[in-house]
């Protein structure tokens, strides 16, 4: 059985999704597939416990995919960025407040736990007539002609489409059968990640606390059972990180507590765990004939700066852009994306490699040029608002 559509997205995690409703929303007939269901309920084994703090640039691509007026609806916002550097003696050293007021009337961004954001946009999808999502359904194979590309499903159905999306993760099978290659950097680290309770109000500060190993962060989430709440993201070195990760509840409340140097009073786990490797990686082109790489089957970066997703969502946006310049899925449109993309993912990447090797060194040097650095940027205004708009993306 073969059927025709404009766009075949490859993938159904957030990013996936998310491009579904975004081409949906614009009136372009898409296909998504995803070998696995999405996973929708907090509780449920194998749901994503990390959280996005969508940025101001992000909001407005969710927008127009049809699903920003019910993600507010849950969403937290995110008015100020607390960077705190700790001694190895678990006490804040030198801490600074950024705060979104300096460079905006509106928050740094909304925060949001990944399970609830596949939630709603499953819920957007079924209210789109021209998106067709299946669940359960792979992609095996593509043939990229010039007049377009056909794919063959793992439900024995071929696609013809104008465009196919690869946003099929880190390992991306479109993008190693189109032979592009990845630049991989491992950090011996690994990240946790998890929601907690504290009894002092997170007052809508996120806070990123960075000491020999890598950064502690906290991330304001809504009040659960009555209680603060935020979601963390532990980096760790590997090992280590693995046994953290073993300990019992109470063990690792205590542990966490000790890391967050008690900011928020002591901590309590409020979720199921998870765990993953910490790299970064880069596609050496991020597009093929009628392919566009998105998200993780492009790029992937250490969980610093709330930059992961919305770098994918950035994506999303210029190939949006681009197919009302070009024909959909032509050569031109994709060698555009590939040229103006790329390069600003290299710039965060070396960024945020930069910052997680300085937070992960056990030099006594590299310790107090963090510590000194984070006034200096703080200190000086210039200097600050440049760096906070160029976080946002909106330089």
């Amino acid at each position: 059985m073969s059927e025709n559509t404009q766009i075949l997205i490859s993938g159904g995690g957030v990013a996936g999704l998310t491009a579904a409703c975004l081409f949906g929303s614009n009136g372009f007939d898409v296909v998504c597939v995803d070998p696995a269901p999405p996973i929708t309920d907090r509780d449920t084994d194998g749901a994503d416990l990390r959280s996005t703090a969508f940025l101001q640039p992000s909001v407005h691509v969710l927008e127009r995919a049809g699903v920003w007026h019910q993600l507010s609806n849950y969403a937290t916002a995110l008015q100020t960025m607390q960077i705190v550097d700790a001694g190895e003696d678990g006490q804040p050293r030198n801490a600074r407040a950024f705060d979104a007021s300096d460079i905006s009337e509106l928050p740094f961004g909304w925060n949001l736990p990944n399970w609830l954001i596949r939630r709603e946009l499953v819920k957007r999808l079924e209210a789109l007539t021209n998106v067709d999502f299946r669940p359960g359904v792979a992609t095996q194979r593509m043939l990229a002609r010039s007049s377009g590309a056909k794919v063959w499903l793992s439900n024995g159905e071929q696609i013809q489409a104008d465009l196919v999306i690869a946003a099929d993760g880190r390992g991306s099978p479109l993008r190693q059968a189109a032979g592009i290659e990845v630049k991989t950097k491992r950090y011996g680290q690994k990240a946790m990640a998890f929601a907690v309770t504290h009894p002092i109000p997170h007052d809508n500060v996120s806070t990123e606390i960075h000491r020999t190993g890598g950064p502690f962060t906290l991330v304001p989430l809504p009040d659960y059972e009555g209680v603060p709440s935020s979601a963390v993201v532990w980096m760790e070195d590997g090992p280590k990180a693995q046994d953290l990760f073993a300990l019992d509840d109470a063990a690792l409340n205590a542990a966490m507590s000790e890391r967050s140097c008690h900011m928020f009073g002591p901590l309590a786990l409020a979720s199921k765990r998870s765990i993953w490797p910490i790299i970064s990686q880069v596609a050496s082109r991020f597009s093929d004939r009628r392919l566009a790489l998105v998200a993780e089957a492009a790029h992937v970066v250490p969980p610093i700066g709330a930059q992961g997703l919305n770098m994918s969502l950035a994506d999303l946006q210029s190939l949006l852009e681009l197919s009302g310049k070009h024909p959909l899925g032509s050569d031109d449109m994709l060698d555009a994306y590939d040229k103006e993309r790329r390069r600003n993912v290299a710039l965060r990447v070396a960024g945020i490699d930069l910052l997680n090797r300085t937070s992960q060194s056990e030099a006594d040097w590299v310790r107090e040029l963090r510590s000194w650095g984070i006034g200096v940027i703080h200190d000086a205004k210039p200097v600050r608002t440049t760096l906070m708009n160029m976080g946002l993306g909106l330089r």
